[in-house]
């Protein structure tokens, strides 16, 4: 043996070299030295064996020497820069804790190692997303860490390294399956999950399909967490504020739980996380689950004027308390909604999840049942309207529109797509509606996907009034309306409260060529061998002459709660002649969607008219008639039949809303983050009688966590409310404070304060 060599053989073996020593695992020792050693020296053997040999030792009894093995490389610790990287892609506002990234974009770790990376050595990473990730449905990628970028697919770059520590950039697709993954490491030996994180939609980035390139609009349709919808009809368009809260603590988690509790997810798993890339697809998944219909999604639709075991639908402020009551319920539907409910919990998912999305109404919206896009609309000859039918006219109608490319209809169609989550018709045997291009239904292409129809006539059908004599079973066309469906389409503008007209978006100029071409084109794909006529899409001629008669009913007086409704029927004579004429009209409270309440009022009477002569005759409804009867949308539709002998019917028709009292909101000091400040609420009771069972509920995102529910004193007519309360803002900027009060006489009155909140 070597001089200055000793080898040592014993619990911890150690080859001296010189000065130097090395640990020699047990496991490098040869089978053949560990056979020897144990030959000779057995383990109770205090000397070393080679001691008991004289020196030189023999060569055959000398284990063939080794270098030691390092240690195997493990990870330590891995630092996600969370705050960092959240900045970067546009996640910072989310109070949920995770990791929150958007795909397309790199986001950078730093990993520690137990030693240093040596040159030819590998490491590699696993993203995974799904209960059943796969490579080739592109649930789970497999990728090294490379010195180079990923050419658009998952990859992992090392930027920087400093002794054990490495800074390494991942890259994900720009079209990933968007949800929760798990980021886990290979090594040569070993593969350790490192953690999770959530990826959304990015619609910073060009490559994404929901890229949208106006910073404001980017702003307003993603970042916005509070808005407005507007509400009531074409001749009183109102406005109630939503509070979207899509950044609120638990709220993407709840989002992403929506997709989870889908029909699809639950059919086929695999597939429905495979297909969350594509922003069309998670868009009519959504439309379907937020309505309860089918699936236990999250909202249950009612519109018959009683609520039983839930929330009359005006009573919500916003999105955030329906969301948590859903999760808090076990995933069972929240009772109740109506249009703009549905259409505000959409708008707060798509935002959530990335994509740019906005809240759409449309004034004298249509519901054709039947797809011969007109809408049959019935009274009877003493004026009152009749539920015959399955057509129907509603005040408004609120949808959403969500901003993506179109790659199965072509780039031409693509930008703003309708999506409906109102539970109106089923679509592929569920209640689910959308995506529907709104290129294409102002185009009438009627045959492209999905719903184009339905949405279509929602904007355009024609209005055809009928009347219904059930004691002779007989039924006449009555008149024919081109222009009433699909008025004053109105969104929030960006970056401010006023309202956005889109409707020419949606169709040409009313009564314009253009506009009727594309009624008759849309027309000719849904009914290919139908003929069109001078009047309509169906060719419809009225059965009598036109009447000699004109009308309309003209507001009087005060439209509020608690007072009585003044009208005046205006009559007028067309022609030369004298006219009797015999009016038979009728009043009934209505919820916004034409659903008939209750019947309030009627009166009938013969009215002669000189030739060219205007009357007016007055229509008077008190509180004690409607009081009882009047629903949350403070509706009354007033109607008359008009009839001069030997003539068609003139039917006039109008539905006023009634205001209700003011509720005020006043901020009592300057607002600051994290500094409590008191608001004050003043409502008055304008009644001669009292109001009790009296709710304040209070909510806006970044000015307090949760809701506030306060319940407030009856009041004796005519009796001031002051109440005071306390906000606790989180965030500054402009946040929306929104309040919901209600009592006994006043189911939902509506307040909304912008607060401008200060460092």
């Amino acid at each position: 043996m070597a001089a200055g060599v000793k080898l040592l053989l014993g619990c911890q073996p150690v080859l001296e070299v010189g000065e130097s020593k090395i640990k020699v695992r047990a496991d490098s020792v040869p089978d053949e030295g560990r056979f020897l050693a144990h030959r000779w020296l057995p383990s109770c053997c205090a000397l070393p064996w080679y001691k008991r040999y004289p020196d030189p030792v023999p060569e055959t009894l000398i284990p063939p020497l080794q270098p030691a093995l390092e240690s195997d490389l493990e990870p330590q610790n891995i630092n996600w820069q969370t705050t960092s990287n959240r900045q970067a892609h546009h996640t910072d506002k989310y109070y949920n804790q995770n990791l929150i990234l958007r795909r397309g974009q790199s986001f950078d770790v730093s990993l520690t190692l137990n030693r240093p990376l040596r040159s030819g050595e590998s490491l590699g990473f696993i993203a995974s997303t799904g209960p059943s990730p796969s490579e080739s449905a592109k649930t789970k990628a497999v990728f090294p860490l490379s010195n180079g970028t990923s050419g658009g697919g998952w990859g992992a770059q090392l930027i920087s390294q400093t002794d054990n520590t490495l800074t390494i950039s991942i890259f994900s697709p720009a079209n990933a399956p968007i949800g929760w993954y798990t980021l886990s490491i290979q090594g040569n030996n070993f593969t350790l999950k490192l953690g999770t994180f959530i990826l959304l939609f990015n619609p910073w980035l060009q490559a994404d399909g929901v890229f949208m390139s106006n910073q404001a609009e980017r702003e307003e349709y993603v970042q916005e967490d509070a808005g407005i919808i507007f509400v009531g009809s074409i001749n009183r368009i109102g406005m109630v504020g939503w509070n979207f809260g899509q950044f609120e603590g638990d709220i993407l988690n709840i989002c992403l739980s929506i997709l989870d509790n889908s029909l699809n997810f639950r059919r086929d798993p695999t597939t429905d996380v495979a297909r969350r890339g594509d922003p069309k697809y998670v868009g009519r998944v959504l439309s379907a689950m937020i309505n309860s219909n089918d699936d236990n999604g999250v909202v249950a639709g009612n519109w018959s004027g009683s609520y039983p075991g839930g929330l009359d639908p005006r009573n919500w402020n916003g999105s955030v308390e329906i969301l948590k009551e859903w999760k808090r319920s076990g995933f069972r539907p929240v009772r109740y909604g109506q249009c703009w409910v549905f259409a505000g919990t959409l708008n707060t998912v798509l935002r959530a999840l990335g994509i740019p999305s906005r809240v759409i109404t449309n004034f004298n919206s249509a519901h054709d049942t039947d797809r011969n896009l007109s809408v049959d609309v019935y009274y009877d000859p003493k004026g009152n309207p009749l539920d015959k039918g399955s057509d129907s006219v509603w005040n408004f109608h609120v949808w959403n529109e969500a901003w993506f490319v179109r790659t199965d209809l072509g780039t031409s169609y693509s930008g703003w797509q309708v999506l409906d989550a109102t539970p109106q018709e089923r679509s592929q045997g569920v209640f689910q509606c959308g995506p529907a291009s709104v290129i294409a239904i102002r185009e009438g292409d009627v045959n492209l996907d999905f719903d184009m129809p339905f949405i279509f006539a929602e904007v355009n059908a024609d209005r055809v009034t009928w009347i219904y004599d059930a004691y002779r079973n007989t039924q006449k066309q009555n008149s024919l309306d081109t222009h009433t469906i699909g008025r004053y389409i109105s969104t929030k503008a960006v970056g401010s409260y006023s309202r956005m007209d889109v409707t020419e978006k949606y169709k040409y100029p009313e009564g314009s060529s253009q506009e009727r071409k594309v009624f008759e084109k849309a027309m000719g794909k849904l009914k290919p061998n139908s003929s069109f006529g001078p009047t309509s899409a169906g060719g419809m001629a009225n059965e009598d002459r036109e009447p000699s008669i004109a009308g309309k009913f003209k507001v009087t007086g005060i439209l509020a709660v608690g007072k009585e409704v003044n009208l005046a029927l205006m009559l007028k004579n067309l022609t030369s002649d004298m006219k009797t004429v015999t009016v038979n009209m009728t009043a009934w409270t209505i919820v916004y969607n034409g659903t008939l309440v209750h019947e309030v009022w009627k009166d009938s009477v013969t009215i002669s008219l000189d030739p060219e002569e205007e009357i007016q005759h007055p229509v008077k409804i008190t509180y004690a008639q409607y009081e009882k009867y009047l629903k949350a949308d403070n509706m009354i539709r007033t109607t008359a039949v008009c009839q001069a002998s030997d003539e068609a019917e003139l039917v006039v028709e109008r539905d006023v809303i009634l205001d209700n009292p003011t509720l005020t909101l006043e901020l009592l000091d300057q607002a600051r983050v994290r500094k409590p400040v008191n608001v004050q609420m003043l409502f008055a009771n304008p009644l001669d009688e009292p109001v009790k069972n009296c709710v304040l509920m209070v909510e806006g995102s970044g000015l307090l966590l949760g809701s506030l529910r306060i319940d407030v004193p009856a009041l004796r007519p005519k009796e001031r409310s002051r109440v005071r309360f306390e906000i606790l803002p989180t965030r500054s900027g402009t946040k929306q404070l929104l309040a919901d009060f209600s009592c006994n006489k006043f189911p939902a009155i509506k307040a909304m304060l912008s607060i401008d909140v200060a460092e």
